[in-house]
Formats: C-alpha cells, structure tokens, sequence
C-alpha cells in the first residue's frame, strides 16, 4: 500500500511501455495494458518486477467500457490503491490527406473510439479511485497533430483534437483531487513508425523532423515518458493544459528579416 499504482494503456510498447519502466524505477507499481502485444507486455512486466515494481497485464480494449472498467478494477485489487492514468493507446489509418476517400466512416469511428472516447471512458472508470489518492493525475498522450490538423490521417488529427478538448474538460469538472494535462509529442522515434512508414520513409521522415525544428531532434518514447512522469509527479499547479513535446517543431518557421546594420538613430542611443 506504501507505493503509487499506476494504469498505463496501450504500455506494451513505444511511450507507454518507457512510460511504465520509468515509474516502476521511480517507486511506482504499474498495471500494464495491451490489446495485441502480448508478448511485449510481459516482457516490459518483467522489466518493471527488476526495477522493484508489483505489476498486473491486463488485456483490454479501451474502446469498450466494460474493458476498461474491470482494467480499473483488476488493478485497483491488485495493488489496493489508484494514483495515476496515463491514456497511451492509441491507433490510425496512414491515408494522404487528399484522399477523402481512403477512410470510410468505420475508420473513423474505431480511430476516435480508441483516441478520444477511450481516454474519457478510462477518466470516468478511474475516477472514484484517484479521487482517494487526493493527489492524483491523469496525462492524455496526444500528438502535434491536434493541434495543427496534422498526422497520419485526418481521423488521427480529428482524433488527437478532440483527445485536448476532453482534457481541458477534465481537467475542469476532476479538480482539486485529480489534475489532468495531455503530452503532444511530433515525430518519435521507434519501431511503431518504422514499421508502418517503411524504413526508407521513417528515416526520411526523422531527418526532416530533426532538422525543422530549433532543437534539431526528434523525441524518442524515453523522452516523452520523462515529460508524463514529470506531469504525474510534480507540476502540482497545472492541469487542463496540452503540453508540446516536440523539439519546438510547432513553434520553427521564418524569423523575420534582420538589417545588416542598425539604423543610424538606433545606432547613436
């Protein structure tokens, strides 16, 4: 009862895995969620169990409500308390913007079930729970995306928008016990992206990423992992706020002219 639980979804692999090794090594206990990826699921339980965590894999599809009720309840029995929500699952489509009709309406509603109607359904599971830890956090993964209409596919970016809309909500009607932020991040590093871009593309991709953006870099799943926990664990006066991880990418365009020299009147002051 000592240590922090926490429910990270979709944490098989990429951010919500680096998300559940990085609170497991900082004291946490960590309900590991996925849908496909069992194998993977065990493997990162095992690697927070080294790290000195008490774990529990439950297979469930935040899509459904009652899946994601009893993931709530599953770990609220396994470690007898509740103290933090990471919503990392996610899913899309790859289709060309231009091509309106590369998704149909299925997909779009099985993106935003799982992107957008999947983090409320976790929120309101949760809630009860978190609400007796008294300082508790939910952080929403969401992408760049959201916030310029950007991404793998209109859905993903329609998805992504509504996913910082429900935050800020949350964020409102959830307070003081429950703090809720989102995490957007750009292009990250890792295997999800090089498997559905292609290993020509994805490098293409993250050398245009890391060179259109002040930092010059593109975040790997560790890097957006240390900003959730960072969320979770400090940032005591923040919530409803959406939260750019992304090397300054949303901020990288023209600076403006600046005169070789400055002008005479300037130059006498």
């Amino acid at each position: 009862m000592a240590r922090k639980a926490a429910i990270i979804t979709g944490s098989a692999t990429g951010v919500g895995a680096a998300t559940a090794r990085m609170l497991a090594g900082k004291g946490w206990n960590v309900a590991i969620n996925y849908t496909k990826s069992q194998k993977e699921a065990g493997e990162v339980s095992a690697a927070c169990e080294k790290l000195g965590a008490d774990t529990i894999v439950v297979r469930a599809d935040v899509a459904s409500d009652a899946d994601c009720r009893r993931l709530v309840d599953e770990a609220v029995k396994k470690f007898g308390r509740l103290d933090a929500v990471v919503n990392s699952a996610g899913t899309t489509k790859f289709v060309n913007h231009r091509d309106l009709e590369g998704l149909s309406a299925e997909d779009f509603a099985r993106i935003f079930a799982v992107n957008a109607t999947g983090p409320y359904l976790m929120a309101r599971a949760a809630a009860p729970h978190l609400k007796k830890s008294g300082k508790a956090a939910i952080v929403n993964v969401s992408s760049l995306g959201g916030l310029r209409g950007s991404g793998s596919s209109i859905a993903y970016g329609a998805s992504k928008a509504a996913l910082n809309a429900l935050t800020m909500s949350l964020g409102r009607v959830l307070g003081p016990e429950i703090r809720v932020n989102a995490v957007c991040p750009a292009f990250i590093q890792g295997r999800w992206l090089r498997d559905n871009l292609g290993e020509e593309l994805y490098e293409q991709m993250k050398k245009q990423a890391e060179a259109n953006n002040p930092l010059k870099m593109a975040p790997t799943p560790d890097d957006v992992a240390a900003h959730i926990v960072w969320l979770i664990e400090g940032a005591h006066l923040m919530t409803g706020q959406i939260i750019s991880i992304d090397a300054g990418q949303s901020i990288a365009g023209p600076t403006g002219h600046t005169p070789a020299k400055k002008p005479e009147a300037a130059a006498a002051r």
